[in-house]
């Protein structure tokens, strides 16, 4: 197997673990919480660290924004050796009773994307490994960070289908979005980010386990101002300590699968 076209990496670099932030920022911050890290490579929005953790081979790769950049990631990884995916990142919410700084933690997915309906049929759910859920929400509950647990509504824009005009450039806006911010809260939808169902799909149609967990920024449903403006420097939440605990968990979460697959 060469040198994989778009990450860098090659056989032997990678663990059968491994991290997805989209930020190439974030990778060495998660890395610094492990007992040994190194720089593998870097590439485009790709930068990958390789270490281990608590006596757990684990690897943190960026995957950019979004499910395009994302599919590729995956697609790279899993052929130099990548086992188990769980995705690090940030998300919106829709509910009330969740917290800026909380963790979320998503058993499914919402595909309102369009790479994941080029490998599979809408009728075909977005769906995490149990495994790996568990393992998060466990090691969550051990390190006493604030979750939820719920469903994710991963999409390919950032600024369209807020509910008034006002977030996508020039005002444009759409009847339909009206609505479809508060159709997602009525349905309990716990966050809104880009990336978790490609993940989900790709990994459940390999035979491969992905789960994932992010930060949550702030309501998606409050952000904007009355005018209809949207600033989300200002308006979200960019402290680093939450990516801090949100790593430690995921990396935990590795310890977790790793401990469970040496004992079979």
């Amino acid at each position: 197997m060469s040198v994989q076209y778009h990450i860098k990496c090659d056989e032997g670099d990678v663990a059968p673990y491994v991290l997805l932030p989209g930020d190439p920022g974030r990778v060495p911050i998660v890395a610094a919480g492990w007992d040994e890290a190194h720089k593998v490579a870097q590439n485009r929005e790709y930068t990958t660290y390789t270490g281990t953790y608590k006596g757990a081979p684990i690897s943190c790769t960026s995957t950019g924004i979004g499910c395009p950049s994302t599919a590729i990631a995956l697609e790279e990884l899993a052929r130099v050796g990548a086992r188990v995916f769980i995705r690090i990142g940030t998300c919106g919410t829709y509910l009330d009773h969740v917290r800026n700084g909380d963790l979320a933690i998503f058993d499914a997915a919402m595909r309102y994307d369009g790479t994941s309906h080029l490998y599979a049929p809408p009728e075909f759910p977005a769906v995490a490994s149990l495994e790996v859920t568990q393992a998060l929400i466990e090691a969550a509950e051990e390190l006493g960070a604030r979750h939820h647990v719920g469903i994710t509504r991963s999409a390919d824009s950032f600024y369209a289908r807020h509910p008034q005009p006002g977030t996508s450039y020039h005002d444009f806006w759409q009847s339909d979005w009206a609505e479809y911010m508060m159709d997602l809260k009525r349905l309990g939808v716990l966050g809104a980010e880009m990336e978790a169902s490609i993940i989900f799909v790709l990994a459940r149609v390999w035979g491969l386990r992905a789960g994932a967990c992010a930060v949550v920024l702030d309501n998606v449903l409050k952000v904007v101002e009355e005018d209809g403006q949207f600033d989300p420097q200002a308006g979200f939440a960019h402290d680093q300590q939450p990516i801090e605990v949100m790593g430690q968990v995921a990396s935990e979460a590795v310890r977790r699968l790793h401990e469970r697959e040496t004992k079979r």
